[in-house]
């Protein structure tokens, strides 16, 4: 596979011969899509259709060649320009009315295995189930990522990355080698640049910087370089977590009339103190991913807790029948479905379109999110209660993922995710289909995080219970400070104290601030 080698500065001219070959097979030259082009419309959105952007044009590219050119010429032009690989960006990062120039590197797809590196390349517009399929069928092999198949990994990588197998491997940016990204210097043009977790690295701090640091911040990634850190095997089938050969799945659902409120509080308490018990890497229960759906009651299926657990895992059944009649335990009712299957790993991390809410028509979104290093307060509990139970329909589904496990063995300044002793993940998301209910939907959601976080501001500051947000769930009322009343700005719920060393980065890499939204991290003052 021919690469791009660059160990120089970013502000040196780094060697582009050869960055047009892809690792994909045919690929087309850059497209350029204007407004009179009838393909126009259907590049304007990404997945959540509250946002429509009204580029000059966008150009969808195949290669890191065609990047730089794009690049080269939106600046040149003073074009204010956005990326977009998979399209799950929530907020309005590539819509905003200033970008006039919107860079589609969906089509950068390729998954290879580099030799000279001793690792896997995938470019960044590959989806996570496309990166899952090609790792298993050749070499049977995978990385601990996300659930959602339709997912680029050019943002997913970039902001952590996690899912049902980073319990017992660690969230995905610990296999992370090394990062291809084109940046802009001082002089305006761009660059090719390779960061890689070798120590002496000069561009060491830009494999950091996506370690965590969130997508369009620092440049455009073109390439990731995965490997297990301690991998010493010329083997690639031995260079990333085996993947499992099959997934036993398990669940217990509850209606809302059967359990009643005191039946939801010691639900609720149940799985946040199997979540704490069960947290060290050590646990016998580690490679359990415990989850949690709850909805507003006019919805299915009611209070669902259920788990995912590679089932070749000894004891993977009996594990799976512990937890579930765990966090059962004393609700006063017995679920409506209990159930236990196994079907082929292959089959559940891939499914087109699994875990992504919505359908072609209901594809409005809001998500809030925070970290949680303890289960939920009574306060808290009764907040959730009073809103999903409530007779205005709130349209936000709560979501608890397990987290912890092999990635609270990390040290927070090690990558730059910085939220290294979590239980779970909370996400709190509406879906609906009308533009006429945005403003009172989303005025719900706010509602709903504002009173479950309402002792600490309306934010899930960095405390013993808390610990910040996932910077993949963005979120720009964070930013807002009539809505974070919690004094704690939003860098600092993102990057906690890793943000100054951040903001170093994004001056180096990126000192005209030629890549930025609402969300961004700020050059240093």
């Amino acid at each position: 596979m021919t690469e791009v080698q660059n160990h120089g500065s970013p502000n040196g001219a780094a060697a582009v011969a050869g960055a047009s070959t892809a690792s994909h097979g045919t690929f087309f030259g850059a497209s350029t899509i204007t407004r009179d082009d009838p393909r126009y419309d259907s590049l304007l959105r990404g997945t959540n259709h509250r946002f429509v952007g009204s580029p000059d044009y966008v150009r969808v590219v195949s290669t890191t060649r065609q990047v730089v050119e794009a690049l080269d010429e939106a600046v040149a032009a003073g074009k204010r320009l956005a990326v977009r690989s998979g399209g799950h960006g929530q907020e309005n990062f590539i819509a905003n009315p200033e970008v006039k120039v919107l860079l589609d590197i969906s089509e950068m797809t390729g998954v290879s295995y580099d030799a000279s590196r001793r690792a896997f390349a995938i470019e960044s517009g590959a989806t996570l189930g496309h990166v899952y399929r090609v790792l298993f069928k050749g070499w049977g092999v995978t990385i601990p990522g996300g659930m959602c198949p339709e997912v680029g990994v050019g943002g997913h990588f970039a902001g952590g990355g996690f899912g049902p197998l980073s319990r017992t491997h660690g969230a995905v940016v610990d296999y992370l080698y090394a990062v291809e990204v084109v940046v802009v210097g001082e002089d305006g043009k761009a660059r090719v640049v390779v960061g890689t977790r070798e120590p002496d690295d000069p561009n060491h701090d830009l494999w950091w910087a996506h370690t965590g640091g969130g997508g369009g911040n620092f440049g455009i990634v073109t390439r990731y370089w995965v490997r297990t850190p301690d991998a010493t095997s010329a083997d690639p089938a031995e260079l990333l977590p085996k993947a499992p050969a099959a997934t036993r799945n398990g669940a217990a659902i509850w209606s809302w009339d059967s359990i009643g409120e005191d039946g939801f509080r010691r639900l609720m308490r149940n799985f946040g103190d199997w979540c704490e018990r069960n947290n060290d890497a050590d646990s016998p229960f580690a490679p359990l991913f415990p989850f949690m759906h709850v909805a507003h009651h006019t919805l299915p299926p009611g209070c669902m807790v259920g788990a995912l657990i590679d089932d070749g895992v000894p004891g993977a059944e009996e594990k799976m029948a512990a937890f579930l009649s765990a966090v059962g335990e004393g609700i006063g009712a017995d679920p409506f479905v209990s159930l236990q299957d196994v079907t082929p790993w292959l089959y559940t991390a891939a499914y087109p379109n699994y875990g992504d809410p919505g359908d072609p028509q209901t594809r409005r979104f809001k998500l809030k999110a925070a970290y949680h290093r303890k289960g939920y307060n009574d306060q808290q509990i009764a907040a959730i209660y009073r809103h999903m139970k409530g007779e205005v329909f709130n349209p936000a589904s709560l979501l608890l993922v397990g987290y912890g496990g092999k990635v609270n063995t990390v040290a927070p300044d090690a990558t730059a995710t910085a939220q290294r002793d979590s239980i779970f993940k909370a996400a709190y998301q509406g879906a609906w289909a009308s533009a006429a209910d945005d403003e009172a939907y989303i005025d719900r959601i706010r509602e709903l995080y504002a009173d479950i976080y309402a002792e600490t501001g309306g934010a899930p500051v960095p405390n013993d219970q808390t610990d910040g947000a996932y910077i993949n769930y963005p979120d720009a009322d964070l930013a807002d400070p009539a809505l974070n009343t919690s004094g704690v700005p939003w860098h600092d719920l993102y990057y906690k104290g890793n943000y100054p060393r951040l903001q170093q980065i994004k001056k180096r890499y990126d000192p005209r601030n030629v890549f930025r939204h609402v969300l961004s991290i700020q050059p240093p003052q």
